[in-house]
């Protein structure tokens, strides 16, 4: 009866542990993008090209609320030249869902803007997809529509 009884409990404990192994993993793919999320938001405000290409895939189709999309050189080189100047972000109400090596980012992006010179504020929701490539979390698409007032 002893016999038995332990066995079962290692049986238990062993299930315990397979079950927890892949939410523990996702949990730790979900903060790598969460991660990679913030870096972006960072290097949008104080613009790194180097950062904005490594963070970004070459495949980048990137979209505006106002519906113009662009590619990843066309995003990037907005940033350097101040035609898209972000002076501050916040990301707020901030989802991430792993599915493989993709990643679904939601979230409500509030930043104060300086756009060719121009101050702004501007309040959107945001869709990211970001997609695991070489062992880093890169930004592959993003669309943006504005929030319902």
């Amino acid at each position: 009866m002893f016999n038995k009884f332990t066995m079962l409990c290692g049986a238990l404990a062993c299930t315990m542990m397979m079950a927890n192994a892949p939410a523990s993993a996702a949990g730790k793919e979900e903060q790598a993008v969460e991660a990679a999320v913030e870096k972006l938001r960072v290097v949008m405000v104080d613009p790194d090209l180097k950062q904005l290409e490594a963070l970004t895939s070459k495949d980048l189709s990137y979209g505006h609320s106002g519906g113009k999309v662009q590619n990843q050189a066309e995003f990037i080189d907005d940033l350097k030249t101040g035609a898209s100047d972000f002076v501050n972000i916040k990301l707020l109400d901030q989802t991430v869902k792993v599915v493989g090596d993709n990643a679904i980012v939601r979230h409500t992006l509030d930043a104060d803007t300086n756009d060719s010179g121009k101050p702004g504020h501007v309040t959107i929701k945001i869709l990211q997809v970001w997609k695991k490539q070489h062992g880093h979390w890169v930004l592959l698409a993003r669309q943006a529509v504005r929030a319902a007032s």
